[in-house]
């Protein structure tokens, strides 16, 4: 980080009366459609300077383009779905040192040399886990890939985290061996 940046960090408290993490905290409750509505909201609402208010509001972004603030993103208000998604990536971790776990705004991507599942939280009560598995006939369970189109081959609705048994380990697994 540079030093002037740091330097009015520093300084915030004092000069704002709140800190970047306060500052940031209560940016989180907002939703501003562009980066001026979040300055100005911070300008007429708080007395902040306009300096002030462009840095709190360009470091409260770059939060949310973190890979913890993607998914932190993703299970806003859909925070009972979290252990079934910890689970998910511990199962997909145990397959090799070769797995890549990359969150997007919408969704989680699963790649070894290529993508092979995707999590994503379809409603606050269900995940919906994509997976590529060419050439393996759908089940009831086991559906055709619906809203993730060409991304995947099938898609397993999960609402429950004792859903992820050894049925869904072996899917993930064969996904996993045909990515290489």
């Amino acid at each position: 980080m540079d030093k002037a940046l740091q330097t009015m960090i520093d300084n915030m408290p004092e000069k704002t009366g709140k800190s970047l993490t306060e500052w940031k905290a209560m940016l989180k409750t907002k939703s501003f459609a562009k980066h001026s509505e979040a300055v100005n909201f911070l300008k007429k609402e708080h007395g902040v300077t306009h300096g002030f208010a462009n840095t709190i509001v360009t470091l409260s972004k770059e939060e949310k383009t973190t890979p913890d603030g993607l998914v932190d993103t993703q299970y806003k208000g859909k925070e009972s779905l979290l252990p079934m998604y910890k689970e998910l990536l511990a199962v997909v971790s145990d397959f090799g040192d070769d797995v890549t776990i990359t969150p997007k705004k919408t969704s989680v991507s699963i790649i070894r040399k290529k993508q092979f599942a995707l999590i994503k939280p379809a409603t606050k009560t269900r995940i919906d886990l994509g997976l590529k598995l060419k050439d393996k006939p759908i089940t009831e369970r086991l559906e055709n890939s619906g809203p993730f189109g060409t991304m995947c081959t099938h898609r397993v609705k999960l609402t429950d985290v004792n859903q992820i048994d050894a049925e869904l380990k072996e899917w993930l697994l064969e996904a996993y061996q045909k990515a290489e």
